[in-house]
């Protein structure tokens, strides 16, 4: 199967210049200008006149959840809500479409965004939800509230650490409510019905591949072969990820690439439970919560590198990466410096790291899987992170300074937490609130493309050339396609055609994105916007 894209802009470093490109059977297999595309139009099976829309390489998301998106796009979203009534008249609204002992699971409310500057009680879920069992999740997966009803029905959990009697659930009270749902609501049908819904909205946005972030206080090991069948049945490619010590079973029996992922160092800070050196801004007495100490990471390290297996952590504080830092020392005492770098061990989130932190994980090669939109949503001086943490919000998500000593960088989303946007989190990762953690469009796109393949061991993969596999995605530009760099020195060079650099649409505040019009993975289609070719 041969298809043929012309007169357009393909962005590759093989040809900056290129408008046309070929691909057969899954691969592509030319690449060049119009007038070199004649030859290949001849045999084709699809010829498609492009008329100056732009081809890339499809998007990675390096960090999702893949049922729980599907589960907020199917089910109660409080993304958005601009107070607490508004957020408990959606809890109410959802309620009243359901039979009187329906459990309700909602997610995304943030009480940073609301004047109330708190969550909904215990008792206000049981007056907007009738009574029922209610379990709604903040933004970051954190914490939690639940109604009396549900509290009733978890045993033990008002003794468990974290449970708060006004309804609020942190720690292993989360853990708890969240290990007692994921048995008693979700069957199998619902969990692939979110999953299915997920991936096709992930191949909508551009995304050609996901890194899956299990985690037993996430969901049921049970849940991995459905989210790999959602990803198999479109064409999506899947790679798994397991956050669990010592759980190396998961490996051949689901097809786990590693126990990393979500293997919690520590929390969030919008939960106030990440874990900091020195006390959080908005509350002086507390420091948040280190879930393993140093000798424990390293542990995990040492295991997962004498089998050969990434080993990695959800880490977001600065005493959280500080105690990896000191892990994977103590690892490499152990077993090699040499050893650590050729598995290729990730961190996720990495917030808060120090100089110090960084400079460890580059000497190690440990891949660091960020979220932009993190900084995007929560950074600068006037938002969550710098009510939580103060003036030590300028040095989180530190981009440029990771990638200047040699971090591998690969871009998610962390979906739901943030919402599925590939080329949000480019912008923000070039428009960090911090000029100077800000890095070019182009080192972005590459760490949401080529970074994410990477980070699963993959490096042929993430960029279009010959030979390379045909995982494309197809793009409605409504803003010019820029050279775009914080440092205006490099721009002006950049742009100067000499420079041979391949243009991305520009990203500047008030541009709008891209819209995605077709995805394919390795040839095969996976998204196709309706009648995008004809129009």
């Amino acid at each position: 199967m041969r298809t043929l894209l012309t007169n357009g802009s393909v962005y590759s470093p093989a040809d900056p210049h290129a408008t046309a490109i070929a691909f057969d059977d899954g691969v592509v297999t030319w690449l060049g200008d119009d007038t070199g595309a004649a030859s290949y139009a001849d045999g084709a099976d699809e010829v498609i006149d492009l008329d100056g829309k732009l081809v890339t390489p499809a998007f990675v998301d390096a960090h999702v959840h893949t049922v729980g998106i599907g589960f907020l796009l199917n089910g109660l979203d409080l993304t958005g809500a601009r107070n607490l009534t508004e957020a408990l008249d959606r809890l109410a609204a959802h309620a009243a479409s359901l039979p009187a002992d329906a459990v309700i699971e909602g997610s995304n409310w943030d009480e940073t965004r609301w004047p109330e500057g708190r969550p909904p009680t215990a008792a206000e879920l049981d007056r907007a939800a009738g009574g029922r069992q209610v379990y709604l999740s903040r933004v970051d997966g954190h914490s939690g509230v639940v109604s009396s009803a549900l509290v009733a029905a978890v045993p033990g959990l008002t003794t468990r650490e974290g449970y708060d009697e006004s309804g609020r659930v942190e720690r292993d009270a989360h853990h708890a409510v969240r290990d007692a749902l994921s048995e008693t609501v979700a069957t199998e049908d619902d969990v692939l019905k979110d999953a299915r819904t997920a991936v096709q909205a992930m191949a909508s946005k551009g995304i050609g591949a996901f890194h899956e972030m299990a985690a037993p206080h996430i969901g049921p090991r049970w849940e991995l072969p459905l989210v790999r069948q959602a990803a198999d049945e479109l064409g999506v490619h899947s790679t798994l990820y397991w956050g669990e010590p010592g759980a190396f079973e998961v490996l051949d029996q689901y097809g786990v690439l590693g126990l990393a992922g979500d293997l919690n160092a520590d929390g969030a800070l919008g939960s106030r439970t990440a874990a900091l050196r020195e006390a959080y801004a908005d509350r002086t007495d507390h420091r948040g919560h280190a879930y393993l100490t140093a000798e424990q990471i390293a542990e995990h390290v040492i295991a997962c590198t004498e089998r050969d297996i990434q080993a990695g952590f959800h880490c977001i504080g600065d005493q959280a990466l500080d105690n990896i830092a000191r892990g994977f020392e103590l690892a490499a005492e152990k077993v090699g410096a040499q050893a650590l770098v050729a598995v290729r061990h990730r961190l996720e989130h990495v917030e808060m790291p120090s100089p110090e932190a960084i400079a460890t994980f580059a000497r190690y090669g440990v891949a660091a899987s960020v979220q932009p939109m993190f900084d995007g949503l929560w950074g600068g001086p006037d938002d969550m992170y710098a009510e939580r943490v103060g003036e030590r919000w300028r040095a989180m998500n530190p981009f440029a300074s990771l990638a200047r000593a040699g971090v591998v960088l690969a871009f998610g989303s962390d979906s739901p937490v943030t919402e599925l946007g590939p080329w949000e989190a480019v912008r923000a990762a070039a428009f960090h609130h911090n000029p100077d953690e800000r890095i070019t469009v182009r080192a972005a796109f590459q760490a949401h493309t080529r970074g994410g393949w990477r980070a699963a061991g993959i490096d042929d993969a993430g960029v279009l050339a010959p030979n390379m596999p045909a995982t494309y995605a197809i793009w409605q530009s409504e803003a010019d396609l820029v050279v775009q760099t914080p440092d205006q020195r490099v721009a002006a060079w950049s742009t100067d055609p000499r420079a041979g650099v391949p243009v991305l649409p520009d990203l500047s505040e008030g541009s709008p994105v891209p819209t995605c019009l077709r995805t394919a993975v390795g040839g095969r289609i996976v998204y196709d916007s309706e009648g995008w070719a004809t129009q």
